[in-house]
């Protein structure tokens, strides 16, 4: 299965959005803490009463994470998920052993039958 062009599709799209997100999430922590650093003070500068711009911008990295966590879930359940699921009914696929068997790798373990959702 792993020498299976659409599988080694998959694996680099599910490595590709992943490295992605982990890059955004990491770049504006990043830029957080470089502004919070080498301009103290834009990050001072009042917004409102007491909420300055280093404070919104620290509380929208909690904005930030949860865009990013939904949207892979979202990638992971709409692109990779349907191919993983078409690639498993491949490898159990039913034998001429009889009814209920399936051909499968010795190193392949049993699908489960209840179904595991990510969230």
């Amino acid at each position: 299965m792993s020498g299976n062009p659409e599988f080694q599709t998959l694996k680099r799209a599910q490595h590709r959005s992943g490295v992605a997100m982990a890059a955004i999430a990491v770049g504006g922590f990043l830029l957080y803490v470089l502004l919070s650093s080498f301009t103290p003070g834009l990050m001072n500068s009042s917004l409102s009463g007491h909420l300055t711009l280093g404070l919104a911008l620290g509380l929208g990295q909690f904005v930030l994470m949860a865009v990013i966590a939904r949207r892979y879930v979202v990638h992971m359940r709409t692109r990779v998920d349907p191919v993983a699921r078409g690639f498993r009914t491949q490898l159990h696929r039913p034998t001429a052993e009889g009814p209920g068997r399936t051909a499968q790798h010795p190193s392949v373990p049993r699908p489960r039958t209840e179904e595991y959702r990510t969230w």
